[in-house]
């Protein structure tokens, strides 16, 4: 665990302890970004399984005085370019009472000097929305900056494949 100088806020890595406090965090995350109602015990398997398999990544929570404040989740990418890994932050999430007070910075210095420790992460990546111009400038003021990529995807629901099999 550590804390930010002169702020009330700690960062510790997540465990089995803080599932039910994310999930609940990323229960509202899904419904406040993107008006989504997530499927909890979906959800649930996911968080604990990212909170027991060391190789899918591992949250980081943030406590204001003991409570909770925050979270995020680390991934891996390897980049045979680099030799190294990109560590990328997912499922950001400050409980709106706690924003604005540097909850967020806290989880991302801690990310930054943990990242930077292992030696074998070449840097941190994250995807936002075009349009969060707040969460946009949080990066910025990080020393994040925007790169050149746009992002696709397809997103595999059961069924999928025999419709694509179709077309």
């Amino acid at each position: 665990m550590t804390s930010i100088p002169g702020s009330d806020i700690q960062v510790r890595h997540a465990s089995l302890m803080h599932l039910d406090t994310i999930i609940d965090f990323n229960a509202a995350m899904a419904k406040e970004t993107e008006d989504k109602e997530l499927d909890i015990k979906l959800l649930r398997r996911g968080v604990e399984a990212a909170l027991t398999r060391s190789e899918l990544g591992f949250y980081l929570v943030a406590e204001h005085t003991g409570r909770p404040a925050g979270q995020l989740l680390i991934t891996y990418e390897w980049s045979d370019w680099r030799n190294a890994f990109f560590w990328w932050i997912q499922s950001v999430y400050v409980s709106p009472e706690y924003r604005r007070m540097g909850v967020y910075k806290a989880l991302h210095v801690y990310a930054a000097v943990e990242a930077r420790r292992q030696g074998n992460v070449c840097g941190l990546r994250l995807y936002v929305d075009k349009d969060n111009r707040i969460a946009q400038g949080a990066y910025a003021s990080l020393r994040m900056r925007q790169t050149h990529y746009d992002m696709y995807e397809i997103e595999f629901d059961t069924g999928q494949e025999e419709d694509d099999a179709n077309r």
